[in-house]
């Protein structure tokens, strides 16, 4: 599922089988699932030219990597900032659902303390 989003994400939307033919290509032990390791010899696959031209995992390395020749240092750079930039989009949602969370934990002690509070007082009126 993770790999589906990803290929979607990044404009290359793949069918269910095309997405378990992707996996059997670099699947070295055999599990149906994508490891670091076997995440990162896609890349290494497309360096050396073993995927197929037409294969998803060929449009994936290239979707995932730029031609300084071809396109100079500063198509590069403007590569790497998109790059950098959106990871620090995502990271910022994740901060900004951190956020709301540590909010929501310091409203429930805030919350503990003032029943705490008005226990000791009804306690001290009751007797």
């Amino acid at each position: 599922m993770e790999l589906k989003l990803m290929m979607e994400k990044l404009g290359a939307p793949q069918t269910h089988l095309g997405l378990k033919t992707m996996i059997k290509e670099v699947d070295e032990d055999f599990d149906g699932k994508l490891s670091f390791r076997e995440f990162l010899l896609i890349f290494h696959k497309a360096a050396v030219g073993e995927l197929q031209e037409d294969s998803g995992l060929m449009a994936l390395a290239k979707l995932s990597e730029i031609d300084v020749a071809l396109e100079g240092v500063k198509g590069a750079k403007d590569f790497f900032e998109a790059k950098v930039q959106a990871l620090n989009s995502a990271s910022k949602f994740e901060a900004e659902i951190k956020a709301e969370q540590d909010e929501r934990k310091q409203a429930e002690e805030k919350r503990r303390l003032r029943q705490a509070a008005f226990r000791e007082l009804k306690a001290a009126f009751s007797t």
